[in-house]
């Protein structure tokens, strides 16, 4: 279906493939692996014949359909989601809207009405809106959400959307860089089981291990400019590799002996004319040898010691009685929650339960109708999410922001703990302002990892980052002394992480009081993913932070709902009036920047001794303060939007 032949690419000096070569057939379950940078979205770029390659070919068979889901957000317009999931092609968008504009016309029923309709019908039109809705559900989109706009859509919600339309447009060849980026746990269980059953061949780039044991069937690791192929899923993979070198090792080793033989005997004889002959013989085989590369482990190595937050008491953080919801929706009642020193705590549940939602509250973050929040001695919170960068000031530059940490560190250090989440090199002195958003979460992550709490908050830790860095991570909270709490669905970190799960579900948490396999026994769970949505019934009671839902009476369950209400309001008014203040101070600012500028661009301005770079001062003020009155917006009306929002 497509073959690569002799392909090289090469950007100035810097090689990606030198002469590589790779088979897809159909039905095909492939991972493309290899460490950021390495050349996976070039070869995709290659592959839909977006970058023509230096050498080589690459070949599609006839008629032979490609469908590709790039990693960053994909533009939008006008279309609901439901029309964005049905378009599947130019012809198919075409005729839908011809039809649309034929049954709003009922006055002209026209020939070209029937036309389109019997096109349309030939096209099997008539069951794409079917097909998309089950795809859709099974994504996480809601029926009323089907004739949304998809601008008024997240972007992580868009991405869903345009992973719907390739799913119902099934190609032959199906190119997916990384897909759960944008999945929550459950969509991502139903897309791992659909993808299974996928008629056609799949090429995918993911750092999630388990989704890639899970789904595929073969492994192309792009490693030292080469495609090499390996038989099984990521785990088999890595024996596999494994094993591979060490051959290769052997190999390499055992040929350097030879040469270093005949080396001996050319230098021995070469100069003796019985000999010459011979001597000369010896080199000239060894120019014949098809030389064996020492093989080098491109595979960073880790090595490096964080710094360790200050000890706290045994006592961490205490919710007692706490009341919290979102508009009429209760995401708790009466909820109680305790964590003490040195507990690795992962939380589990359905989507919706409310487990982000305990975790900001634990963080600080997010305002509780009733009940209280109590931390214990010399406790200093952190709390890290996907979504919160505005701890980073994008005038900065990123080394910039990663010294600015409390803790002393050199900028040897920074720089090293910076190179393991992928700032490397010049990278280091990009401005905040030009990061992407998950270059911005790795580097909050960093900031909080070279200063760390000695309580730490982490919302879905490892988005974002390939296998390489998840595992600097790993290591990084291998020697971190503290207390985490996180939420995450990447199963082989909750292993390798957590000593402890609770279950989140139905406003209830339930303590199971050991690691996540403790946690699979007691729940039977079906799988080691699924069990993550699933639990919550056999938890150990004795634990102390089981809290069940209180039973109420009717007249209590509506003062309870009044209270919240009320606080609710009360809320939304405070930032409803920091929104209008902000946005007056901001546009007097933005006013003031304008005349500046204006100033700045006249020449008489630099007539006067001294007003330019008074204005340029005035100006750089104007700028810092405009940024954070900006972030301070953001933040007011994000708080205003969650609470009209669902629990994550």
């Amino acid at each position: 279906m497509l073959t690569i032949t002799a392909v090289s690419k090469a950007f100035g000096e810097r090689v990606l493939f030198d002469e590589v070569k790779l088979q897809i057939n159909r039905q095909d379950l492939l991972g493309l692996v290899g460490p950021n940078g390495v050349g996976k979205s070039t070869l995709f770029s290659m592959i839909l014949g977006e970058v023509s390659p230096d050498g080589g070919k690459v070949l599609l068979e006839r008629n032979v359909s490609l469908g590709y889901l790039p990693q960053e957000t994909a533009p939008v317009g006008e279309e609901t989601v439901l029309e964005l999931a049905t378009a599947i092609s130019p012809e198919i968008v075409e005729l839908q809207n011809q039809l649309k504009l034929a049954e709003a016309d009922h006055d002209h029923e026209i020939d070209l009405h029937d036309d389109v309709h019997m096109r349309f019908e030939e096209l099997g039109g008539y069951l794409l809106e079917p097909k998309a809705k089950r795809i859709l559900g099974g994504l996480g989109f809601h029926v009323e959400d089907f004739n949304r706009p998809t601008r008024e859509m997240s972007g992580g919600w868009v991405m869903r959307a345009y992973l719907a339309r390739l799913l119902v447009q099934e190609p032959d060849l199906l190119m997916l860089d990384e897909p759960t980026n944008h999945l929550d746990l459950e969509a991502l269980i139903w897309f791992q089981n659909y993808l299974k059953n996928y008629s056609g061949a799949i090429l995918v780039i993911s750092h999630d291990r388990d989704f890639l044991n899970f789904l595929v069937s073969g492994i192309v690791e792009i490693r030292q400019s080469r495609l090499i192929r390996y038989r099984g899923n990521y785990e088999d993979f890595l024996v596999q590799r494994e094993a591979n070198e060490a051959q290769l090792l052997a190999a390499y080793n055992n040929q350097q002996r030879e040469i270093a033989h005949l080396m001996s005997f050319v230098t021995r004889f070469r100069a003796k004319s019985s000999k010459a002959t011979q001597a000369q013989s010896k080199l000239k085989q060894i120019e014949r040898m098809e030389k064996i590369e020492a093989p080098v482990s491109d595979q960073r190595q880790i090595k490096f010691q964080f710094p360790q937050p200050q000890r706290s008491g045994l006592k961490v953080v205490t919710l007692k009685d706490v009341d919290h919801a979102y508009g009429e929706n209760v995401v708790y009642r009466g909820m109680n929650f305790k964590a003490e020193r040195g507990q690795r705590i992962v939380l589990v549940g359905p989507n919706g339960a409310g487990k982000s939602t305990l975790i900001k509250i634990l963080a600080g973050v997010l305002e509780f109708q009733k009940g209280g929040r109590e931390l214990g001695h010399n406790v200093k919170a952190g709390y890290y999410s996907q979504y919160r960068v505005d701890m980073l000031q994008t005038n900065r530059t990123v080394l910039e922001e990663a010294l600015d940490t409390e803790q002393r560190i050199t900028e040897q250090f920074a720089r090293s703990v910076l190179g393991s989440f992928l700032f490397q090199g010049d990278d280091a002195f990009k401005k905040i302002g030009v990061l992407s958003g998950g270059e911005k979460s790795r580097l909050a992550l960093v900031k909080l990892l070279l200063d760390p709490p000695n309580f730490l908050l982490m919302d879905e830790p490892t988005t974002h980052l390939d296998i390489p860095s998840i595992d600097a991570l790993l290591t990084a909270l291998n020697q971190y002394e503290g207390t985490i709490i996180f939420i995450s669905h990447d199963v082989y970190f909750i292993r390798a992480v957590a000593n402890l799960v609770v279950h989140v579900g139905d406003g209830e948490l339930t303590q199971y009081a050991g690691n996540y396999q403790y946690y699979l026994e007691k729940t039977a769970a079906s799988s080691e993913r699924e069990a993550l949505t699933a639990g919550g019934k056999h938890g150990d009671a004795k634990s102390g932070l089981l809290t069940k839902k209180p039973k109420v009476n009717n007249r209590e369950r509506k003062r309870i709902e009044a209270e919240i209400r009320q606080a609710n309001s009360r809320q939304r008014k405070e930032h409803q009036h920091a929104i209008q203040r902000l946005e007056k101070e901001i546009e007097e600012l933005e006013t003031r920047q304008s005349e500046l500028t204006t100033e700045l661009e006249n020449p008489k301005t630099y007539d006067k001794s001294g007003r330019a770079q008074e204005v340029n001062r005035e100006l750089s003020g104007v700028v810092h303060c405009l940024e954070s009155l900006t972030s301070e917006w953001e933040n007011s009306q994000a708080a205003l939007t969650a609470l009209h929002a669902p629990p994550a």
